[in-house]
């Protein structure tokens, strides 16, 4: 089939046409901007049945090499429609043509080709989701292989700190309070489960308390960090591997 009037696939798959190209083939004499106005009282809605598009072509002045040529990609049914108003040989071309269209577009083949397409996109889309996710999927499972309770200081080291610039910057972030020395969780935290409470014996018959985190407590601490842009250890290197292996692909 000759291509008449170029066609093109929007990021819907629909089937779209210049209208001013569609004018241009029509052979109508009133200029674009006021036939198309025209064209789209007949019932048709913006961003529905077609969308405005601004395009800038070169000119011969060299004052003002560009100029901002208004178009609009209209829908197929639009396409047909608009053909069929004109009452014209060249209506009745355009029409025949988008009918002829629409009936190859509509096609077993056709219809299986795009559904082929949709499912490789949303293939690739898997795959580069889960490339995203396997640092975290791993840290997780560092958590999870990891005992019930766990001191601060053991999770400082995921991510390189010492456990009083950890307890900082959770203080900083307002998760925590320092009263005489030892960190409480604010009022909002306090009951999710996420610290215990140890208290030992001193010597000298008095008593200590420390604060252990739960491994709840832990991944908290972590989507709080991932939140600023911190990350641990372990997610840095994978991170500085990927962006490596990104850097020698874009250079081969």
């Amino acid at each position: 089939m000759q291509e008449l009037i170029t066609t093109h696939q929007n990021e819907n798959g629909d089937l779209t046409v210049s209208a001013r190209e569609l004018h241009e083939f029509l052979g109508v004499k009133t200029k674009y901007k006021d036939w198309f106005p025209r064209m789209v009282e007949y019932g048709f809605v913006e961003n529905t049945d077609f969308i405005l598009v601004a395009q800038k072509r070169a000119t011969k002045n060299p004052r003002n090499p560009c100029t901002e040529i208004i178009d609009h990609h209209i829908k197929l049914p639009m396409a047909k429609e608009i053909s069929m108003i004109q009452r014209t040989e060249k209506g009745k071309q355009a029409r025949r043509y988008f009918l002829a269209v629409e009936a190859a577009w509509n096609s077993p083949e056709m219809i299986m080709s795009r559904a082929l397409e949709i499912a490789n996109q949303q293939q690739q889309q898997m795959i580069s989701e889960l490339a995203e996710l396997e640092p975290k999927a791993q840290y997780y499972d560092l958590v999870l292989q990891s005992p019930t309770l766990i001191k601060v200081t053991e999770i400082a080291k995921d991510y390189g700190f010492s456990a009083r610039h950890l307890n900082s910057l959770l203080s900083d972030q307002g998760i925590q309070y320092n009263l005489s020395g030892t960190w409480f969780l604010r009022q909002q935290y306090a009951d999710k489960g996420y610290t215990h409470s140890k208290t030992f014996k001193r010597p000298d018959g008095g008593t200590n308390s420390h604060t252990y985190w739960t491994q709840t407590g832990r991944l908290f601490i972590y989507e709080t960090l991932k939140a600023i842009g911190i990350y641990p250890l372990l997610e840095r290197q994978e991170m500085e591997q990927q962006s490596e292996g990104v850097y020698i692909e874009s250079n081969v």
